[in-house]
């Protein structure tokens, strides 16, 4: 019986798995009190903070309520802990990207994703143009803009609509429910999409973008207008948690064997040019929008996800990355070991 198959029959192999980096290193098991008392007292002390701002580059990010605060853990059989405003949809914008990257690793393998886009952080501000001009390879990350739209680009598709639906379905697959655009999102995005649409045609002309840069960009911009909560990116962060298998419909929604490679990611890059100081103080591989959404993986174990619209210069949510660094924190699951609360 292979290692996948022991997992999804909920065999313990703690042991085994920390060997090959799939499980987090604190092999204390929680109870369902602790899981909820940490998330409302997370939620109880970040919800009074006024700190940072909305976004306001896609112009109608502004008028998402800035008071909203939901803080999420789904556990990898999909049970749920929650506090504050978990059902309310808001655009998932960045926290989309990985998904997409797995997406692409499913059609064509993780050296799709290294050799056509790159895994290299930039160190730079996610809708960086400076970073095609600095970097030789041009696109070097699939969690930053160009990496992102360059990844809708490789995804295999007959149309702009075929295209489109598989990046949809996809995501649905992950959050295991029927998501949707944001009408209002899109058009606002669209419209206002001036840098995007230089860097995909920046990447189409260095020959780094797969398909019609215009069809990348709309896709692109489509896929980070879909509507999520702070419930559904702890679904999605909880089917990684899972080796790939959303855990409310048993859909092995990635290859397994692939789930590693995209954590790596999303532990270089996933807190954009924050990535370092976010792996020193939380060790767990994430991704974050501007949305206002985080969701975390504490692999083999369970997802924590927030929502807060209220942003720092760098274009995280200020009490989400807080509240998941004291979850993180308390529980001693950071993935090099427990790090300091």
């Amino acid at each position: 019986m292979n290692l996948v198959n022991k997992i999804n029959r909920g065999l313990d192999l703690s042991a085994s798995l920390l060997g090959f980096g799939l499980l987090a290193t604190s092999t204390q098991a929680q109870t369902a009190e602790e899981f909820q008392a940490l998330v409302d007292k997370a939620y109880a002390d970040y919800l009074p903070l006024q700190e940072g701002a909305n976004a306001d580059y896609i112009p109608i990010l502004t008028e998402t309520p800035s008071d909203l605060f939901g803080v999420v853990i789904v556990t990898r059989d999909g049970t749920i802990y929650s506090a504050g405003d978990v059902d309310y949809k808001f655009s998932i914008q960045s926290v989309s990207k990985p998904f997409t990257a797995a997406l692409v690793m499913s059609q064509q393998g993780t050296e799709a994703v290294r050799d056509k886009i790159g895994v290299e952080p930039t160190g730079m501000a996610f809708n960086s143009k400076m970073a095609l001009e600095v970097y030789e390879d041009r696109s070097v990350n699939p969690l930053v803009n160009a990496g992102a739209i360059a990844a809708v680009s490789l995804v295999q598709a007959d149309s702009e609509e075929d295209r489109w639906n598989k990046v949809l379905q996809n995501i649905d697959d992950f959050a295991g429910a029927e998501l949707t655009v944001l009408e209002k999102v899109y058009d606002s995005e669209y419209s206002t999409a001036f840098g995007n649409r230089a860097i995909a045609n920046l990447l189409y002309g260095y020959g780094r973008l797969y398909s019609e840069p215009e069809e990348a960009l709309r896709v692109y911009t489509r896929q980070c207008s879909i509507g999520v909560s702070a419930k559904d990116l702890g679904m999605m962060g909880a089917t990684l948690a899972n080796l790939g298998v959303n855990p409310v419909t048993g859909k092995q929604v990635m290859p397994a064997r692939d789930v590693p490679e995209l954590l790596a990611i999303m532990a270089t890059a996933g807190f954009y040019d924050e990535s370092g100081d976010w792996m020193y103080d939380a060790g767990l591989p994430a991704k974050t929008g501007v949305g206002g959404g985080i969701v975390a993986v504490v692999p083999g174990k369970f997802a924590i996800a927030t929502f807060s619209a209220r942003l720092n210069p760098a274009g995280n949510s200020i009490r989400g990355l807080r509240a998941i660094r004291d979850i993180a924190g308390e529980l001693g699951v950071g993935v090099y070991g427990p790090n300091p609360e």
